[in-house]
């Protein structure tokens, strides 16, 4: 498991790198962290190394899973580094190509023919949505790269409802594929 902190503070990241290590997890984890005290690039940079290392298991017959938390905080640092060179902003002042920052870093993901060593890499991003509104620009664009979304809501986790899931905005493209024919009869 690889875990990417992107612009985090660093107390947090040692707190989730104390869990593991008391949970006995930190033999099969690697965290790679860029905190909020780092320059822009390196929190740009991040997700991209920890992508490297996932594909090193994959490309090996590895399975392994990686946890980008959170791109929409290297696309912020994304568009610092495009305002400070000076490129046209778009929307939300985003560069224009900030769909296929995150378009070419998911679709790195991947199940590898046997033939290529059987391996795997999944991803998980995370997108934090200000005031929950999913239309924003960036998380629209990561729903629009991936194969589904699962939408935790702080309302949902404050009454006491735990996993916080909005069943309402969550979405698998690939959920009836998955499904035996019993359960598909069972949910209509």
């Amino acid at each position: 498991c690889i875990y990417v902190a992107i612009d985090q503070k660093r107390s947090t990241v040692a707190q989730l790198v104390k869990r593991l290590t008391d949970a006995d997890a930190m033999k099969y984890t690697i965290v790679v962290s860029a905190t909020a005290s780092d320059a822009a690039p390196l929190q740009y940079l991040a997700p991209y190394s920890g992508c490297s290392m996932g594909e090193y298991f994959r490309d090996n017959g590895k399975h392994a899973l990686i946890i980008y938390d959170d791109l929409s905080k290297q696309a912020v640092a994304y568009r610092q580094m495009s305002l400070l060179l000076r490129r046209p902003p778009g929307r939300e002042a985003y560069p224009g190509d900030v769909f296929y920052l995150h378009s070419r870093l998911l679709e790195r993901a991947a199940k590898m023919n046997d033939h290529f060593g059987g391996g795997s890499l999944t991803a998980l991003p995370v997108i934090e949505t200000q005031a929950g509104d999913v239309s924003a620009y960036i998380p629209t664009n990561v729903i629009s790269i991936t194969d589904g979304q699962i939408f935790l809501e702080t309302e949902l986790f404050y009454k006491g409802i735990r996993p916080a899931i909005n069943v309402g905005l969550s979405v698998s493209r690939v959920g009836s594929a998955a499904q035996t024919r019993a359960m598909k009869q069972v949910a209509g």
